[in-house]
């Protein structure tokens, strides 16, 4: 387990990170306020979505970073080496964010109407959240939530910028089941940013990692069944097609 104690020992990082995660959260407010907020709002241009991924990225997990950098700093020296250490963790996301993109786009050009939330949307938007909920208890969820919350104490070799993007894959594959929930709840949400920023910052830098992770599950679970059940009385869930829903894309387009 990390200990939060390490940071410190580098209180610069911390305060960098909080810094950069606290410019990242206002920037992507100010950016995305009153934009359509539900599930499969569109997602604009490629070069669009990806420069607001990164700076969204950059709010929701450049703070509970700080133990892991804090170690690397410890095992290394150089400010410039943190700085391309944090430039590969947000590379690796920049990558998983285009991945995502294509994903989207791809799904509606290709089943877009099955999709609508009339159709198949409601169904395809809980089932995602169901399955993020049960993968918080899989193996792999396990053993990557274990290497980013672990010390980077191995002499590996490896440059500072190509260790950044060895940590973010390690956090990818503990956290991306909560980053498809935020694009089943809806991407462009600041509401269920927060909400998914929390439980990562909980995974990652909380005391109890075992807890964390039934406390995301429950939470995850809460909400696919809410979405199958009533999701116009889901607190937070902007329904596609409503009222708010419509002003956000008119918003969005003008």
């Amino acid at each position: 387990m990390m200990p939060l104690g390490i940071t410190r020992k580098h209180p610069e990082i911390l305060a960098g990170l909080l810094i950069a995660g606290a410019l990242a959260w206002w920037w992507t407010a100010e950016r995305m306020a009153g934009m359509g907020a539900a599930p499969g709002t569109s997602l604009g241009t490629l070069g669009w979505f990806t420069g607001s991924w990164v700076v969204m990225m950059a709010a929701m997990m450049l703070p509970s970073l700080a133990p892991t950098l804090a170690a690397y700093a410890t095992a290394s020296d150089g400010r410039v080496r943190w700085f391309l250490f944090t430039c590969g963790y947000l590379l690796l996301w920049a990558a998983a964010g285009v991945v995502a993109y294509g994903a989207f786009e791809l799904g509606k050009s290709l089943i877009g109407a099955a999709l609508a939330w009339h159709a198949g949307g409601r169904w395809v938007s809980g089932g995602v959240l169901a399955a993020a909920a049960a993968y918080q208890f899989s193996p792999a969820k396990r053993a990557c939530l274990a290497r980013c919350r672990g010390q980077l104490l191995e002499r590996s070799g490896r440059g500072a910028l190509a260790m950044g993007v060895r940590s973010g894959g390690w956090c990818l594959g503990c956290s991306w089941g909560l980053m498809a929930a935020l694009f089943a709840l809806g991407v462009m949400s600041i509401t269920w940013m927060v909400v998914i920023a929390g439980l990562v910052a909980l995974e990652k830098a909380g005391p109890w990692r075992s807890s964390a992770r039934l406390v995301g599950a429950t939470v995850l679970a809460l909400l696919a069944l809410g979405i199958f059940v009533a999701p116009a009385h889901v607190p937070g869930f902007v329904l596609p097609g409503s009222p708010t829903a419509m002003h956000g894309m008119m918003k969005a387009m003008g």
